[in-house]
């Protein structure tokens, strides 16, 4: 029996990564994230609120690159200012932060010392703990902790209503940090939902919820997934103008209170 011969496929090119500086009107100099990305297709520019990101194919050229970051330099400023924090909602300082945002509200924010680190809330607003040592990780862990308490008790409070009428509970749900979607559903079923949801209003929370549980019917955007929102959430164009008018500075608030300076 002849041998096999094996055709050797070069291995992927690395995706390689660098900084870039533009100079901005009212911005000043920022730094862009540079990406040269095998797969991608064409030359691309997105923001979100880790800041910018110029992506090149394989066979860009950086000048082009740079042409093409230049061409675009008043759309990037525009989104870029839609995504600054509101002034009166610094990053999270110990002792001097004096509100934090919840359910679409800002609420008081009250500190004191003690033995461990929590963040609860009464009638007169937050209360935050932190022992005199405590760094400043634990206090971001803390409130990253708080919000996400908050978000599953919302998400217990409304699911219930929701089940019926559906082929399956989800199957687990995880909170995290997302860039640009509210949600998703993997063909698991596990679902996923921005942080960030319990920031704003209850009602947009509410519906990328059942937007998602509606996934578990139509596991696509179709007409017949449409009719699906609009039976158990009739007002979700509200909801959707919500999150295009507010969604970028619900993301960006979020990240400037559970990052690091």
């Amino acid at each position: 029996m002849s041998p096999r011969l094996f055709r050797l496929r070069p291995p992927p090119r690395p995706v390689e990564r660098d900084i870039v500086s533009l100079a901005l009107d009212g911005l000043g100099e920022i730094a862009v994230q540079r990406v040269r990305d095998p797969r991608a297709k064409r030359l691309k520019l997105s923001v979100d609120e880790r800041g910018a990101r110029l992506t090149l194919p394989a066979r860009a050229s950086l000048v082009s690159g740079e042409r093409f970051l230049h061409q675009h330099r008043h759309w990037l400023a525009a989104q870029l200012a839609k995504l600054r924090p509101a002034d009166d909602l610094p990053a999270l300082m110990r002792g001097q932060t004096a509100a934090l945002p919840l359910r679409g509200q800002s609420l008081p924010l009250h500190w004191r010392e003690g033995r461990y680190a929590d963040l609860s809330q009464d009638d007169a607003g937050l209360h935050f703990q932190l022992p005199a040592r405590a760094s400043d990780a634990t206090m971001r862990r803390t409130l990253r902790n708080f919000y996400e308490a908050q978000a599953r008790a919302d998400v217990g409070h409304w699911l219930p209503q929701y089940l019926p009428g559906l082929p399956r509970a989800p199957a687990r749900l995880r909170l995290k940090i997302m860039s640009s979607q509210w949600g998703s559903l993997s063909p698991d079923g596990s679902m996923a939902l921005d942080l960030a949801l319990v920031l704003g209003r209850a009602s947009a929370f509410e519906y990328v919820l059942v937007h998602e549980l509606c996934h578990l019917i139509q596991p696509n955007h179709s007409p017949a997934f449409w009719h699906e929102v609009q039976t158990r959430f009739p007002a979700w164009q509200d909801e959707r103008d919500y999150f295009h008018a507010e969604g970028r500075q619900l993301k960006s608030t979020l990240h400037r209170l559970l990052s690091a300076e």
